[in-house]
């Protein structure tokens, strides 16, 4: 059996996520006191108790999502199954990217709360509101969304944001190119094309000003060698390079996130089994979309965790 571990993006943040986790084990209830004292503020008060329009904040759910994926990855290691030693890979959709760099040891947990807070006052801070927009597409591949994309680049810029798999494709940029692009999915045989309640255009070229911010920000921060391998959305290749884990992070922010072809990649690189950690279980449910051979798992909750340490102890 070959585990790799992955790590969820933007939209799995839920009023409560991780308070089961710092009630049942110190050592979660460290991780979310770490994090508050790295940005300075009480973001697991947030977290647990809302309200849901502060912890939806981008600056505030990227961070609040990292710390549940590591509170997860402390109680692993602490009951015996150590993530750098017992996966082969790690891999985060969007800032789970992030979260998959913390628990290989890439970034200090407080280095991985600052930057991510960076990122998200940058990505919100890069269009002005209602400038942008993004759409998801069902039921069309790869190709045709592309199609989609480059016939309504004459409106401004348009491209594939994330291609999650199952069906499910995601794009961004200029509003009136995506509303465009939407709008004529239908006829070209999507299931649903629909815009979605975002606010800004996330991994779009209109994210560039925010791009230059991670640089600046990952510059200031050590980035070691991750003691596992990452497998980077933009390059679908394993990073371990300080230079090259720092390139693909900024390139992440105006590429594109291939999470279908992650999984595919992981399928075909003796991966047997998926452990999602984090709050939700959005990227199990792709998983399962995408390559059914491959055994996806999700721990979020204490009863979870027991679970999968009794099965890979």
């Amino acid at each position: 059996m070959s585990i790799a571990f992955t790590f969820p993006g933007q939209g799995s943040q839920a009023v409560g996520m991780g308070k089961d986790l710092a009630d049942a084990f110190p050592e979660a209830w460290a991780v979310f006191e770490e994090v508050d004292a790295a940005l300075g503020e009480n973001l697991s008060k947030t977290m647990w108790e809302g309200p849901e329009d502060q912890l939806t904040l981008t600056a505030n759910a990227q961070p609040a999502l990292m710390a549940v994926s590591m509170a997860v990855v402390r109680v692993l290691e602490t009951h015996g199954f150590k993530v750098w030693e017992k996966a082969a890979y790690v891999a985060g959709h969007s800032l789970g990217e992030y979260s998959a760099h913390a628990a290989a040891g890439t970034f200090t947990l407080a280095d991985t709360a600052r930057l991510l807070r960076v990122r998200g006052n940058a990505m919100q801070a890069a269009v002005p509101v209602g400038k942008g927009a993004m759409a998801a597409i069902i039921g069309l591949d790869h190709e045709g969304v592309q199609a989609l994309c480059d016939a309504a680049s004459d409106k401004g810029a348009c491209q594939i944001a994330n291609d999650n798999g199952g069906g499910q494709i995601v794009i961004s940029g200029a509003r009136d190119a995506v509303e465009h692009a939407a709008g004529n999915a239908r006829e070209k045989g999507a299931k649903l094309a629909k815009l979605l309640p975002v606010s800004a255009p996330f991994h779009s070229a209109l994210m560039a000003p925010a791009a230059d911010a991670m640089a600046e920000a990952l510059s200031s921060v050590r980035v070691s060698r991750p003691m596992l391998p990452v497998i980077a959305n933009v390059q679908v290749a394993p990073v371990t390079e300080p230079d090259a884990i720092v390139e693909s992070l900024v390139a992440q922010v105006t590429g594109q996130v291939r999470w279908r072809e992650t999984v595919e990649w992981f399928a075909a690189n003796g991966v047997t089994d998926l452990a999602e950690a984090g709050t939700g279980k959005v990227l199990t449910g792709l998983a399962r979309r995408i390559d059914r051979s491959v055994n996806a798992v999700a721990i979020s909750t204490p009863a979870d965790i027991e679970a999968f340490v009794e099965q890979n102890a």
